[in-house]
């Protein structure tokens, strides 16, 4: 059973590295992107690119439609249809200006993997997510064993993610020094800290980083050193 084309692996790379160097996609959205054109291409079982035709791109969107998740087992969501489709229009609209495809490809020809316009609204409609309320988090840290520094450390981190609001790989890759008790500050500095689209930003919560809802963690004055050094 045929896996793949060399002549669209090769395009596709050129489209990746467009989307990196020009877009600045990251990774993760690059995947997505990949995800998307294995989906098309397995349903046209990996013919060339340039043999792409409109009723292709109509015949996908209902196979899209009648798909299940791994995951749920379920009808795949629209907003899972209508993010695999815009990947899919934006690479063909790239792919209508490139050498070899241009008399192939027309751009308008890419607006077929459009969703209708109700399944588009209901794809892109706000969903508030459930999170734990406040009092809820702050039993968790109640609870939560202290009787190692492992311990004390983790509680100290679920405190912290709660105070800061902050993403979990910026929490993971935080250092002391970004941290200024006394100020009631967090600093994440984008060169060392791992935030959303790179950018710098600080906490600054005066009482809250002082009174923070789980223990303080004691260590002698030799592990401060320590700790000092690891930062």
């Amino acid at each position: 059973m045929k896996t793949h084309n060399p002549q669209n692996e090769r395009i596709k790379r050129a489209y990746f590295t467009y989307l990196i160097e020009a877009k600045g996609f990251s990774e993760a959205t690059l995947d997505g992107v990949a995800k998307a054109l294995n989906r098309f291409e397995t349903y046209t079982r990996f013919r060339d690119f340039k043999s792409f035709h409109i009723e292709q791109a109509k015949g996908f969107k209902a196979s899209l439609a009648d798909q299940t998740s791994v995951r749920t087992k379920d009808r795949l969501s629209k907003a899972t249809l209508y993010a695999t489709l815009n990947a899919l229009k934006r690479f063909f609209v790239w792919l209508a200006g490139q050498p070899g495809y241009k008399s192939r490809i027309s751009y308008s020809d890419a607006e077929y993997f459009n969703l209708s316009a109700k399944e588009t609204r209901i794809a892109k409609a706000h969903r508030d997510a459930r999170v734990p309320t406040l009092e809820q988090i702050r039993h968790v840290i109640q609870t939560m064993p202290a009787s190692t520094e492992i311990e004390r450390r983790d509680r100290a981190l679920v405190a912290l993610t709660i105070l800061t609001g902050a993403r979990d790989g910026a929490i993971a890759s935080l250092k002391l020094k970004h941290i200024d008790i006394d100020q009631g500050r967090v600093d994440q500095d984008a060169r060392q800290v791992k935030t959303k689209f790179s950018k710098s930003m600080h906490v600054s919560k005066q009482r809250r980083l002082r009174e923070s809802p789980a223990p303080s963690v004691n260590c002698d004055s030799s592990q401060k050193a320590q700790a000092h050094e690891n930062t």
